[in-house]
């Protein structure tokens, strides 16, 4: 590959390193020989095979996680110099930077979670978070119960753009509001009751939600920095489920004030 500077031959990656929940992290720099269209998994994979340093040094691999690499699962989010992305689809020749005849990438864990080795994150609070949401469609019964109500193509084909979400948790870490210090449940959550609370069935758990999302953890902590919307990779219209749900969470209120909601719901933020 040519730049301004000449022929690219090496790949540097630079990789925030920490062997375990509650060790100090380290830095540990790798080289590899250049090769184009490769994407950060595959320079991890590399590794792996040959766990060297740049300096020649036998160290362990990198730990990651990885499970589609097709930009599905969402297992594989990290931060690429500087930038919350799915390291599947994060070519080095798009990500890296270009020093003479190397490409330097910077690979990070997610700040927002806690890690559990090198660049593998803990992402509980997120299932957590849709889990007090009830980020589901309540059943009673598997047995054939004919076909369901009808919805109508718009409804249709937001609850299609919404239930894109793989838990990547991309949203989570380029959210300003989302953090250890704050109790707000986070944009991908919210997005996700949107989606339920659309769906026919799952429109009976729609008061439950809305209840949660009054609280200190809901849809106030919103900032309106929309960072969310800009860094998810499905293109999940996160910042309008957010505008709809302040809606429907203050027509909600108001009907709780007028006393038209009870005040404890049954079942009000699976526990």
């Amino acid at each position: 590959m040519q730049n301004g500077n000449g022929t690219i031959r090496t790949i540097r990656l630079k990789v925030r390193r920490q062997d375990g929940p509650n060790e100090k992290p380290y830095w540990q720099e790798f080289s590899l020989p250049y090769r184009p269209n490769l994407n950060v998994v595959s320079c991890l994979m590399e590794i792996q095979r040959n766990p060297v340093d740049s300096e020649g040094r036998p160290v362990s691999p990198p730990a990651w996680e990885a499970a589609c690499l097709e930009q599905v699962c969402g297992t594989c989010t990290m931060v690429v110099n500087g930038k919350v992305q799915q390291s599947c689809a994060a070519l080095i020749d798009q990500v890296g930077v270009h020093k003479g005849d190397t490409i330097e990438v910077v690979l990070e864990p997610m700040s927002k979670f806690p890690v559990v080795r090198d660049l593998i994150v803990d992402r509980s609070r997120m299932f957590e978070a849709l889990k007090k949401l009830q980020a589901w469609v309540p059943v009673d019964g598997y047995h054939d119960l004919g076909p369901g109500p009808r919805m109508d193509d718009a409804t249709r084909e937001l609850r299609y753009a919404l239930a894109r979400c793989m838990t990547c948790g991309c949203c989570m870490e380029a959210c300003p509001q989302y953090n250890e210090h704050s109790a707000f449940i986070g944009p991908a959550p919210i997005a996700q009751a949107r989606l339920f609370n659309l769906h026919p069935v799952g429109a009976t758990l729609a008061n439950e939600r809305l209840e949660v999302l009054t609280g200190p953890e809901g849809i106030t902590g919103c900032g309106n920095a929309q960072n969310c919307v800009k860094v998810c990779p499905k293109g999940i219209p996160l910042t309008r489920a957010i505008a709809e749900l302040n809606r429907d969470t203050t027509i909600y209120r108001l009907k709780k004030w007028l006393g038209l909601i009870p005040d404890k719901l049954v079942g009000e933020g699976a526990e």
